[in-house]
């Protein structure tokens, strides 16, 4: 991870109040497309790279690789305001290798699905406890990175280091290897955002490099992946083709079907239509992060609906600047599609 951090740096650094109104009075205007605010800032050891809007109103994210730092990851939970409410430490992470926490879904019941780095695992977190509890192990050499429930409470998560989607089904203790192609080969920049479609019956996958040899330079890319009734993989579909070193990352899917896609590589969120033509992005010039709030946009990581607004989880992954490690809130004029959550998204 600190390699691919490097190398991104690297390659980027060539690169170019008002008074009250009457009862009678028309409504506010609603705020302006694109208007950014910091939704909370995000303590040590910081690097935040997914938010989780919960049924239970409040917002959740994790600590996720924080360089060679040694402290212990931790989950952070805000109200829907942007309070910071509490945390819990990690336990049982591997300090002195490259460790972090995604608090990547949730159980239909209520408890937070963790994804950790370093041992590899699928945890739960009971937020009314505090107690954690490991579910399942990966096989050596994963990386899990973002996860959704997909039919039959099956629980579905891309690989940062494989070109794998990896499935866990009820009552597994292994996720198996359920989907592999060539197309999902990243190196060091691989497989990141994840959601089921249930009108669709497909996942939307970003990816943030594709070395497959179908495009140079390489690019990023969004991909559709069908889901038989038997649930078997069906045939592997491109959405959308980012431009060079774009990187994309998480994304969210808007009640119009577009999806707003955060842009890790040039500090921008892209919409594009449900069928991947691109509609807008923000902020037009790239790299700078300028989105007229107190924090730039800084190694966006993902978009997560609140409302008709998106939160950005701002990793600041490449210089480790602990200011501009928060949680940012973009207006984006609609609501969004509640994720997937069946009646069997449960982890027992």
């Amino acid at each position: 991870m600190r390699r691919a951090l490097a190398a991104l740096a690297a390659v980027l650094l060539t690169a170019a109040l008002t008074s009250a109104a009457p009862v009678s009075a028309a409504p506010e205007p609603a705020v302006a497309k694109w208007t950014t605010e910091v939704f909370s800032s995000v303590p040590a050891p910081g690097y935040p790279a997914y938010v989780h809007a919960h049924t239970n109103g409040r917002v959740y994210a994790g600590s996720y690789i924080a360089g060679s730092s040694t402290m212990a990851s931790r989950v952070f939970e805000w109200s829907r305001e942007g309070v910071l409410l509490r945390s819990w430490t990690v336990p049982g992470q591997v300090l002195d290798a490259d460790h972090g926490v995604q608090v990547a879904n949730q159980t239909r019941d209520g408890l937070l699905v963790l994804l950790e780095t370093s041992t590899r695992t699928v945890q739960t977190l009971d937020t009314r406890t505090g107690r954690f509890r490991v579910i399942a192990t990966f096989p050596e050499g994963a990386v899990p990175n973002y996860a959704t429930w997909g039919p039959g409470g099956a629980l579905y998560v891309t690989d940062y280091a494989q070109p794998i989607i990896w499935r866990l089904g009820r009552k597994d203790r292994t996720p198996q290897e359920w989907f592999t192609s060539t197309a999902l080969s990243g190196a060091e920049f691989g497989t990141t955002g994840l959601r089921y479609r249930p009108a669709e019956r497909d996942l939307v996958i970003a990816q943030q490099w594709v070395l497959d040899g179908t495009q140079l330079p390489v690019n990023g890319a969004v991909y559709s992946l069908p889901i038989a009734p038997g649930g078997a993989p069906g045939e592997l579909a491109k959405l959308w083709t980012s431009g060079p070193m774009e990187l994309p990352d998480g994304f969210g899917i808007g009640r119009s079907g577009h999806l707003y896609v955060s842009l890790l590589g040039t500090n921008q969120l892209v919409e594009l239509s449900a069928e991947g033509e691109e509609v807008d992005r923000f902020p037009d010039t790239p790299l700078a992060g300028d989105n007229g709030s107190a924090i730039a946009f800084d190694t966006p990581c993902s978009a997560t609906f609140l409302g008709t607004t998106v939160l950005v989880a701002n990793q600041s992954a490449i210089t480790g600047t602990a200011g501009n490690q928060a949680i940012l809130q973009v207006e984006v004029g609609e609501r969004g599609q509640a994720a997937y959550l069946p009646k069997l998204a449960l982890l027992r």
